[in-house]
């Protein structure tokens, strides 16, 4: 029975999670947004029972005292709306690649101190940005280049545009597609932090206009708008210095990230368009559409790129790089000897249900033949693996697998037409 084809979603290389059959998606430390909204949700139920109903009928006139929670609620609403979509969304997550980027691969140049014979590619291009030169990186684990702005996040583990931070507050990446919404969400805190502290420090006035003179005796009749007064003035200086330093951020087009690490370069800002366009940049812009969909059927991996040993060295001309690949890959002795030391037991499963004996008569006889008559050369295309990717280094060699697999298909095609041929067998017995 064929199993049921599976969601992008399901299959997520990165550390997010997904609710709702991967309609919503949160980074990994989402339990966090829980207590984001507790702190939000629990002062405001605390001044619209013990603050907000006694200002009620302060306001007479027009009964506008029922606005004081009125406005609460909504304010909260509001702020709870705007965390949930900062949270919940895709923040600009880049694609993955399915295997490094084939067209910048090279051969390395012993004369540069690059290896012969690997196939090697820069950690790192230039890209024209604005009139400027831009350096951008790859990515090992999203083996991409990284488009200008973009940082692979640790937390999540995926590369997002225009990558800010990753807030713990809100449990996810801030990116090109969530900023506008992380900055109203901090801005419409600090708005609602004032308006609670404002609001109970003018209940206080209050009560000390009727029968509680002193600042001390109001506090002791409303312990509640104490509490609330100290807390609002404590997380002013959180949300409100957000406020503050992401606004400066926005008026000088810098994330975070870029302020955090290149502040100590002196490097000019190549994307600063001015105050004014800057934050018409953020604001006024239509945010772009997901790279992702998440609810779509996962489709077939990419095939791993092929590389034409065969047909780049016939091109190549002799004495150069590429002439030492041949030298290298040349069929001979040394690949039989190559194919011998490696373990028969795995070549006999690649080939079928060959001895490991009859596998050791057939190479011996092989290598006698070997020394008179040239072995045929290997397929011209191998199929480069992922396993053989060194990410240190930068190198692709050929697998071990790859050629031992060839080595077993020349032995095999040789044995087979050494028996057509009565000499040959002669020789050999």
């Amino acid at each position: 029975m064929a199993q049921p084809q599976k969601r992008v979603y399901e299959t997520w290389k990165g550390n997010n999670r997904f609710l709702f059959g991967g309609r919503l998606i949160f980074g990994p430390d989402a339990k966090s947004l829980l207590v984001s909204v507790s702190l939000i949700l629990v002062p405001v139920l605390v001044f619209c029972v013990f603050v907000a109903r006694h200002l009620r009928h302060q306001f007479s006139t027009y009964n506008a005292g029922y606005a004081i929670p009125a406005v609460a609620i909504i304010f909260m609403i509001y702020v709870l709306v705007l965390l949930f979509i900062t949270s919940a969304q895709d923040p600009g997550i880049v694609p993955r690649a399915s295997h490094p980027p084939e067209e910048e691969f090279a051969y390395g140049n012993p004369l540069n101190g690059g290896t012969p014979g690997r196939l090697q590619f820069p950690r790192v291009k230039e890209l024209m940005v604005n009139g400027t030169l831009v350096k951008v990186k790859y990515c090992d684990t999203c083996m991409i280049y990284r488009p200008p702005r973009c940082s692979h996040c640790s937390i999540c583990n995926n590369c997002v545009e225009r990558f800010d931070h990753h807030c713990p507050w809100v449990g996810q990446c801030i990116g090109q597609r969530n900023y506008r919404y992380f900055f109203l969400f901090v801005s419409s805190s600090t708005l609602l932090c004032i308006y609670v502290f404002a609001m109970s420090a003018l209940y206080i006035k209050f009560l000390m206009e009727e029968d509680y003179p002193t600042v001390w005796k109001a506090l002791k009749h409303s312990p509640a708008s104490l509490v609330l007064m100290i807390y609002c003035f404590i997380a002013l200086w959180f949300v409100g210095g957000l406020t503050g330093f992401h606004s400066y951020l926005i008026c000088t087009n810098q994330t975070t990230y870029e302020n955090f690490r290149y502040r100590s370069d002196n490097r000019p800002n190549v994307y600063d368009q001015g105050c004014l366009n800057n934050f018409l940049g953020v604001f006024c812009s239509k945010t772009k559409p997901s790279k992702h969909k998440f609810r779509a059927y996962v489709q077939d991996e990419v095939r791993a790129p092929v590389v034409n040993f065969g047909r780049q060295m016939e091109e190549e001309t002799a004495g150069g790089p590429r002439a030492k690949v041949e030298d290298d890959l040349e069929i001979g002795s040394d690949l039989l000897q190559i194919s011998q030391r490696r373990n028969y037991g795995d070549v006999d499963i690649e080939m079928g249900s060959q001895d490991c004996n009859e596998m050791e008569s057939i190479a011996s006889a092989k290598l006698a033949i070997g020394s008179e008559s040239q072995i045929p050369a290997i397929g011209s295309e191998v199929r480069v693996r992922h396993s053989s990717w060194d990410r240190r280094s930068g190198n692709w060699d050929m697998s071990l697998d790859v050629i031992g697999r060839s080595a077993s298909d020349v032995i095999r095609r040789n044995a087979s037409s050494s028996e057509a041929a009565p000499p040959f067998q002669t020789e050999a017995q």
